[in-house]
């Protein structure tokens, strides 16, 4: 990997978000039913974009994504009539960017969705997240059953302790050999920064292309679910987008990781131990509240955590029956736009 990436620009990464410079709220001119805003919570303040009237739903974007990636749904869901918010998270695009690795826990995540919905004014929500927001939504939903009456969750899986429910630490149980290893030890490495970083087009075109449902089976080199090679190119420039996602939308994730950077974002890779550490005390709770889980049958995390998925109904005994997205990849609610709305707005109206 060292032969493969440069040494990252750090400077900009580590820089806290202008507060000075950002307008306290402004209508998107590309999206004009969608309304943004600075928000103060925990301590820092979140970006947000907002649209609709009516009970509150919260939306967790994944890694590397930002609020942009329900795009989708927050029209379906005021439409439909709610009040769907989709912030940045810490260290992502707008919002602050604490510079110490330690701030990025999913305790630290947790706290700054309670105090997003403080800040809304609203005494509950319904979460949901995608990727590392499936992660905190499911958590947030664990540990704050109060303010949080239901959970959606796409691609990761209910899993015990946030990472696990190993007596280990999980970096320590992820898979690696001499030709590859588990794409979260990856993520946690100078090299993967500075390969991301370095050109951001190249970055954001390659992954929404490998993690799809669009690329070919050859795309993944013989190596099994969730394994990135030690050498080689693992940021390949597609020949062409999927339809999903124009270069219009890639221009949009180009700007927000211009503004922050990899630092925050790839900052909670590496607290995986520490995150699981801190949940220790939750170890084999369960989830109280109704919860939808939607996961793509190309997922790549579906294949890695096929166990956890076949599990997650013994701690989660509200679930409802799980909605499995043919010829979808990763990005679920990009991917399956339309059938992942409908699939929320059904759950909303059932809770």
């Amino acid at each position: 990997m060292g032969a493969a990436f440069a040494q990252p620009p750090r400077a900009a990464a580590a820089e806290p978000a202008a507060a000075s410079t950002e307008p306290a709220s402004w209508v998107d001119p590309a999206m004009p039913g969608v309304t943004h805003r600075m928000i103060e919570t925990n301590g820092i303040r979140l970006h947000m974009a907002e649209q609709g009237e009516g009970p509150l739903v919260i939306l967790c974007h994944g890694f590397p994504e930002c609020w942009y990636s329900w795009r989708h749904q927050l029209g379906a869901l005021a439409k439909a009539g709610y009040r769907a918010v989709a912030p940045d998270l810490r260290g992502y695009g707008r919002s602050d960017r604490p510079e110490d690795v330690e701030k990025y826990t999913i305790l630290h995540d947790i706290g700054d969705i309670v105090g997003l919905v403080d800040a809304l004014g609203a005494k509950q929500a319904v979460i949901a997240g995608h990727d590392i927001g499936a992660a905190i939504a499911w958590q947030a939903a664990l540990l704050r059953p109060d303010r949080f009456s239901g959970v959606i969750a796409m691609s990761p899986p209910f899993r015990p302790r946030a990472f696990g429910d190993s007596a280990a630490p999980p970096t320590t149980l992820m898979p690696r050999n001499a030709d590859a290893l588990f794409y979260q030890l990856f993520l946690q490495t100078p090299e993967a920064e500075a390969g991301m970083g370095r050109d951001l087009r190249r970055t954001f075109r390659s992954q929404f292309y490998l993690q799809s449902a669009d690329r070919p089976a050859s795309a993944a080199g013989g190596f099994a679910a969730g394994m990135v090679p030690r050498k080689g190119n693992v940021l390949a420039d597609p020949p062409s987008l999927p339809p999903w996602i124009t270069e219009a939308d890639i221009n949009v994730y180009v700007e927000a990781y211009a503004r922050s950077g990899f630092h925050g974002p790839l900052a909670w890779w590496r607290n995986v131990d520490r995150g699981w550490e801190l949940m220790a005390a939750f170890n084999g709770a369960v989830v109280t509240v109704p919860a939808l889980y939607l996961v793509g049958d190309r997922d790549f995390v579906a294949a890695a955590f096929a166990q956890d998925i076949k599990k997650q109904a013994a701690f989660v005994p509200k679930l409802r029956p799980t909605v499995m997205l043919r010829d979808c990849g990763h990005w679920t609610q990009q991917e399956r736009a339309g059938e992942v709305s409908a699939a929320m707005i059904d759950f909303l109206r059932s809770v």
